[in-house]
């Protein structure tokens, strides 16, 4: 197992894992357009930082975010993390995860910050990796009809 800095040039090897996921896993929509957007937007952040894991040369999964500047600390926020599913429930994500928070704090992050779908996979996934629910911050949302 091997993992590296993801690159703006690994989003078209990314893709497929990102689009298989959400659209299986999550019931989602995602094209090869607005995937490939969305990773861009993100790995063009100034500030922006994740890493790809690979076993025997195949990309098994990604994590990407960025660096975000509070008055006292720089925290990381995580936007993506995933795994391929054939690889998943197999230690990668765990092991990715692990490796994400030994490079971030490297880079004098005092936190890892993220936003999970409230279910039991991810409370379960998180967990294990000592993630809390946040007592002090509700994430608010308007609609436009």
């Amino acid at each position: 197992m091997e993992v590296r800095k993801i690159e703006i040039e690994d989003i078209s090897s990314v893709l497929p894992i990102y689009i298989a996921y959400y659209n299986k896993q999550e019931d989602s929509c995602w094209t090869e357009i607005t995937a490939g957007k969305r990773i861009h937007q993100v790995l063009s952040m100034e500030d922006s930082y994740g890493l790809i894991i690979e076993e025997h040369g195949a990309i098994v999964g990604f994590a990407m975010g960025y660096f975000k500047q509070y008055d006292d600390i720089k925290g990381y926020t995580l936007e993506e993390i995933i795994i391929a599913t054939a690889y998943q429930n197999k230690g990668y994500g765990s092991a990715l995860l692990k490796e994400l928070e030994i490079q971030v704090r490297k880079k004098g992050a005092a936190c890892i910050e993220l936003q999970a779908v409230a279910d039991e996979h991810h409370e379960h996934y998180y967990g294990k990796a000592g993630y809390h629910n946040a007592q002090n911050f509700v994430m608010k949302v308007k609609w436009f009809e």
